[in-house]
């Protein structure tokens, strides 16, 4: 199957003005705008010091080809989508999400909030390549307008999503870390609606992410755990960039894997008879709660929009990623970062429990994560795992996944930088970091 060369795991991301030109841009905005083919987009953008140019040039270039424009302001990615959703028109983002200050990205958002499909990344590349662009008359160009309602409707829809009167009532101690991204607003306001004592940090728009790096990693979070070992507060909560991803530190201050915190709320949303969506890459927890609860477990290849799109065509209740990335289908189908905070919010207040408490409940399984620049090509990366390891049973779901005795190893490579990524798990922590380390040695020595 044809993929897309241009949009990789989460749209067209790379280095403004070296990888990612404002040509670029205007070319791939009058491909987006000759797709939808008129009618109204929205437009949004996080908070890197870049946005402006590109989301101004992406506009011009839609408004080339004869759609309205309508610029929805600074807003986590969820927001824009949740805009799109509600009033049933397409969308771009313009964000890097996780990735570092110096990147920037593209995002196209369908109709119905989710980020669009591959065959359709694939339409608007073949259009950008073979500049088969629509070009209105004088007449027809597009207008630009500005819509400050998004913020306030993407809010407003969070808290209505969970039990708003029991977690008033129960006043939860929360600490925040916005990371200067497009969270800096609306979560910290989401809680405070939600009557929770809040102390934000880095809650200010820094396009250059001064005050840390994007992606919530432990290393990353060195100033919001520190906060919450000081035992005063109930939950701490991260963001990345665009805040499509959540993470959490318990009362004590200790880091919550992404694939934990995604077992503890499915563990606690789904019910009998439910489908859960997420990734090869997942905990073997998941199947464990699932089977536990009587849920069926369906796995894809790893990207929010193939998880996504599995959850609409099985009517998937929740669904997710081991990053943080939780998609609630109740409210949409889209990772959403404040979604997954008030989710967590909301268990908490139902269950009366510490943080800790509850993680004791979950399977105790360890993922390893590394990286390895990718040095040949994807193919022969494949074909040497193969022969190489051809004794071990394989998944070929998406890259490749090695079953060792007691755990297994998905090796792949990432969609949206120059690396492959390296996850192992097992329910012994050496094992895992001992498989982790074996296929990062023998990937790095290619």
């Amino acid at each position: 199957m044809k993929q897309p060369e241009l949009f990789g795991t989460n749209g067209i991301r790379g280095v403004p003005n070296e990888d990612l030109t404002t040509d670029l841009a205007m070319g791939i905005g009058k491909a987006i705008g000759t797709f939808f083919n008129g009618g109204k987009i929205a437009i949004a953008k996080d908070t890197r010091i870049s946005g402006d140019m590109f989301m101004l040039a992406v506009a011009s270039a839609i408004m080339s080809t004869g759609s309205d424009v309508i610029y929805v302001g600074e807003l986590p990615t969820p927001g824009l989508q949740y805009y799109c959703k509600s009033k049933g028109i397409p969308g771009v983002m313009i964000t890097a999400s996780h990735n570092p200050p110096q990147y920037n990205g593209i995002k196209a958002i369908d109709k119905d909030g989710t980020e669009i499909d591959e065959e359709s990344e694939i339409k608007i590349e073949d259009i950008y390549n073979g500049k088969l662009f629509k070009q209105a008359s004088w007449e027809k160009i597009g207008t630009y307008n500005y819509d400050s309602t998004a913020i306030g409707l993407y809010m407003d829809s969070i808290v209505s999503m969970v039990d708003e009167k029991a977690i008033k009532e129960r006043r939860l101690n929360v600490v925040i870390d916005t990371g200067n991204g497009a969270s800096y607003y609306t979560s910290p306001t989401i809680l405070t609606k939600l009557n929770c004592h809040v102390v934000s940090l880095n809650a200010n728009p820094d396009g250059k992410f001064s005050s840390r790096n994007s992606e919530p990693k432990p290393e990353n979070l060195v100033d919001l755990i520190s906060v919450m070992k000081t035992g005063k507060f109930d939950l701490g909560i991260a963001h990345d960039g665009d805040a499509d991803r959540c993470v959490f530190i318990d009362e004590k201050g200790n880091y919550i894997d992404g694939d934990k915190s995604l077992a503890l709320i499915v563990k606690h949303t789904i019910q009998k008879g439910d489908i859960v969506v997420t990734p090869v890459s997942s905990s073997d927890a998941l199947e464990n709660i699932c089977r536990e609860k009587g849920a069926k477990l369906i796995s894809t290849r790893v990207g929010a929009p193939i998880v996504a799109r599995a959850m609409i065509d099985n009517n998937a209740s929740i669904g997710g990623e081991e990053n943080g990335g939780i998609i609630y289908g109740k409210h949409q189908f889209c990772r959403d970062g404040a979604m997954t905070m008030a989710l967590m919010l909301n268990l908490l207040t139902h269950e009366n429990k510490t943080v800790s408490s509850l993680l004791e409940e979950i399977p105790d399984y360890t993922m390893a994560k590394s990286s390895v620049a990718r040095k040949k090509s994807w193919e022969e990366i494949k074909k040497l795992l193969m022969e190489n390891f051809s004794g071990k049973k394989m998944d070929f779901t998406d890259g490749v996944k090695i079953f060792d005795e007691d755990g297994w190893t998905l090796i792949r490579p990432s969609g949206t930088e120059k690396i492959i990524r390296i996850f192992s798990e097992s329910p012994s922590k050496s094992l895992a970091e001992e498989y982790n380390k074996t296929y990062m040695d023998f990937l790095a020595n290619l």
